[in-house]
């Protein structure tokens, strides 16, 4: 009765769409070389402890080196359990310039349509209902896009991997199937896995979620993942969370510090923010600034925010400081929690701000990828 109810109210009935077709440029949000999501400047204000500072538009690099394959996060709010292949202006679009665009300034782009889970289907999966079809529809587009990736457009390029959330889930499959233990393993220079559980024995770098790929363990280094999941100082993961506890016995949840690969203590971060975000944030709407609104839809911090990877037995997570300081012109609060019905998800942690908390960095740790295989 409870799942019926469920299903009217999500219209998770809705017919499934017909499956991509990677061949033709209309199923990529994001090519290489072409005008689209990846290649809009997006105009960017630093806001430093003075306020507002001077403004930037991303660019797009000539001639990279590597490339960048990415997956979207859950943004669709299609009906049905997984979307259709006509990307949202508020969804994944706005996913993609968020999390993934400025990284056209260092390799080239590539970003795949597919037929995600919807925000439905997560809804429908917390109230109990089986979503594992849909979760093997939006892989199966998935493989079917890196396959034409690497036929048609990869030409033997190294190559970084990025997904946040379920684009995570979507790339950890792909190492599982595609790349470990295979030859193109080789050409893989970096994952970056936000927001999901990458599993490793406690103590160890690799073992569990993948055979063979380690977490970084210091700064430069390559064929490895970084993977984080972030949580406010003072609220770790609570037991049985979504994210950043392990759901077996002698396993943690890899965390591997973005800004710099394989610190301990605590690291400043330098970020970029979706200052118009209309999602709930704790303690209500945020005033980036004393001087008023941003002047642009993005805003670019350094050491506003810092983190550090702990891993106490099952739990592993990358634990978030908001460096305040109530005498600057600055905000002393930044986002990230799940807000649904008024209450934010406890056991997701600062799931929306997995990305953008780093952002800066780990394309700057790309670009350093992209000019040591260019030398």
């Amino acid at each position: 009765m409870i799942g019926g109810v469920v299903a009217a109210l999500l219209g998770l009935s809705a017919p499934v769409p017909p499956p991509p077709d990677y061949s033709k440029a209309s199923d990529w949000l994001c090519l290489a070389g072409r005008d689209d999501v990846c290649s809009t400047p997006l105009p960017t204000t630093a806001l430093n402890p003075d306020g507002y500072g001077s403004i930037k538009e991303s660019r797009v690099a000539k001639d990279a080196p590597i490339d960048c394959f990415y997956v979207y996060p859950t943004s669709s709010n299609d009906q049905g359990l997984n979307s259709d292949l006509k990307p949202d202006k508020g969804g994944e679009i706005l996913a993609t310039q968020t999390e993934f665009a400025r990284f056209a300034s260092v390799c080239r782009p590539f970003v795949p349509l597919y037929r995600q889970m919807t925000l439905g289907a997560v809804a429908a999966y917390s109230a109990g209902l089986d979503i594992k079809p849909a979760a093997e529809l939006a892989y199966a587009d998935i493989s079917n896009a890196w396959r034409t990736y690497l036929a048609k457009y990869n030409r033997g390029r190294p190559f970084v991997l990025i997904g946040s959330s379920q684009g995570s889930l979507m790339i950890l499959q792909l190492i599982q199937n595609e790349i470990e233990g295979k030859p193109i393993a080789r050409r893989m220079k970096l994952a970056i896995l936000a927001g999901f559980n990458v599993l490793v024995p406690q103590g160890k770098l690799v073992g569990g979620t993948f055979k063979s790929t380690p977490l970084c363990s210091h700064a430069g280094e390559t064929g490895c993942v970084i993977t984080w999941n972030s949580f406010r100082d003072k609220n770790a993961p609570p037991e049985g969370a979504m994210f950043g506890y392990a759901d077996q016995q002698g396993m943690t949840v890899g965390c591997v510090n973005p800004a710099n690969p394989g610190a301990r203590g605590p690291v400043q971060f330098d970020s970029y923010w979706y200052a118009r975000s209309p999602l709930p944030v704790p303690g209500g709407p945020i005033q980036w600034s004393t001087q008023g609104p941003p002047p642009t839809p993005y805003l670019r911090t350094e050491g506003l925010v810092s983190g550090r990877c702990v891993n106490e037995g099952r739990r592993g997570y990358l634990e978030i400081n908001t460096n305040a300081d109530p005498k600057d012109k600055r905000t002393d609060r930044v986002g990230g929690e799940v807000g649904i019905g008024g209450m934010f998800l406890p056991g997701w942690g600062m799931h929306l701000s997995n990305m953008p908390e780093v952002e800066a960095d780990v394309i700057r740790e790309v670009g350093e990828i992209a000019a040591a295989v260019r030398h």
